[in-house]
């Protein structure tokens, strides 16, 4: 490790040498869109909060216009970085295409597909959040129809 090199960075240094360059199988294609989508959507929470609750259905509230004790945009920040940090996550997996992990993601989207859809549902969200549900569900959908076409078929790319 060079003195120059910050730790995070040289501890990550082998990992990412290790990277393909983009991803190596249809499964891993489908983690890579979805990571990215959320980076890129995470990364608008954190830069335009209000424009990303607006395309969730959610009425932005002008500035200064929340109630004491209104914490929606505390919530909102730590969801972003969530999803970004989510969408590395990802990202990083179908460059090292580590099929394990894209199995142990689609039971879990599908999870939240269900909690977003029923917070919908139940009239605890504005009906265009279940956009939001919807696209966990089709995202879990198509890894898993990925994956099994690639149990299928012993195909990879």
């Amino acid at each position: 490790m060079r003195a120059s090199t910050p730790l995070p960075f040289a501890l990550l240094g082998g990992f990412v040498r290790r990277l393909s360059s983009r991803p190596r199988s249809l499964s891993g294609w489908t983690m890579a869109v979805f990571g990215l989508l959320a980076a890129a959507l995470g990364a608008v929470g954190l830069a335009a909060p209000d424009a990303l609750l607006a395309v969730m259905g959610f009425a932005p509230v002008p500035d200064g216009a929340r109630a004491e004790g209104d914490h929606t945009l505390l919530f909102l920040t730590a969801s972003s970085m969530a999803a970004v940090n989510m969408g590395a996550y990802y990202v990083l997996a179908a460059l090292s295409d580590w099929r394990a992990f894209y199995g142990w993601t689609v039971p879990f989207r599908l999870l939240t597909c269900t909690v977003f859809t029923a917070a919908v549902l139940a009239g605890r969200a504005p009906a265009g959040f279940l956009g939001v549900g919807l696209w966990e569900g089709a995202g879990a959908a198509a890894t898993w129809a990925a994956l099994r076409y690639e149990r299928r078929t012993g195909r990879s790319a």
